[in-house]
């Protein structure tokens, strides 16, 4: 998934968009040096086990798993990948800027 990653990333650097990775795996070093080898540019959260305070918040049982959120916070995708995760992305960037045009149209509204 590190290559599709590393795109929508790069594709949407100039948009209001977030890419958050958890990683569980217990070598916290072998953690940071494989963010390092596939440059790995955005925020991670190493937990250390599949029981991280993360997982455990956000009822994660399996992996990976992916969840796109809207810019209220609301999941409103879930283990989308590939271009399904990009539609998914690109429908919610498309829904944020027309709620933020008609707000500015109606005056803050």
């Amino acid at each position: 998934m590190l290559p599709h990653e590393k795109e929508l990333v790069e594709r949407l650097k100039n948009e209001p968009f977030a890419l958050i990775g958890i990683n569980t795996d217990p070598d916290l070093d072998a953690f940071k040096e494989r963010c390092k080898k596939e440059n790995v540019s955005w925020r991670n959260s190493w937990q250390g086990s599949t029981s991280g305070p993360l997982c455990r918040a956000w009822g994660v049982t399996s992996y990976p798993t992916i969840y796109v959120l809207d810019h209220k916070g609301v999941i409103r995708y879930q283990n989308v990948r590939g271009p399904a995760m990009d539609q998914a992305v690109d429908r919610l960037l498309a829904e944020m800027k027309a709620e933020k045009e008609k707000e500015a149209k109606s005056g803050g509204k």
